[in-house]
């Protein structure tokens, strides 16, 4: 004789969709997948509005001229669109991982508040009785 499992009700089934769709919100994010995301990005970026630039007007390279403030070897041309794009795939994981990090850790650190809190409040009539 074999056991069917039982059908479960529309809320069980409603609660075990949320919750699943709760652990996916809360997930950890990948530090290092993030990071090289935001970095391609970031380095796409200035590497595009530099080619640009010069191809609309390579006379006046005001705006992007101050980004070698912040990217050493950076210059509007087009070996200098190579290093600003290596500075800002560089900055773009800085600031990608750092963010995953700092969420990841934030996340953590609610988690363990809010259970240790649910723990006590659960324990509190044992610990009266003592």
């Amino acid at each position: 004789m074999t056991q069917t499992a039982p059908i479960p009700t529309k809320d069980q089934a409603e609660e075990q969709e949320f919750a699943g769709e709760l652990e996916l919100a809360f997930a950890p994010l990948h530090k290092r997948c993030l990071g090289t995301a935001v970095g391609v990005a970031l380095g796409l970026l200035v590497l595009v509005a530099t080619l640009i630039h010069l191809f609309r007007s390579a006379d006046d390279p005001y705006p992007l001229v101050l980004l070698r403030q912040f990217f050493p070897g950076y210059e509007v041309s087009f070996l200098g669109a190579l290093a600003g794009a290596f500075w800002g795939f560089w900055l773009g994981f800085v600031v990608g991982w750092v963010f995953a990090f700092l969420r990841n850790l934030t996340l953590a650190i609610t988690s363990f508040v809010f259970r240790a809190r649910a723990e006590l409040e659960e324990s509190r009539g044992f610990l009266d009785h003592i």
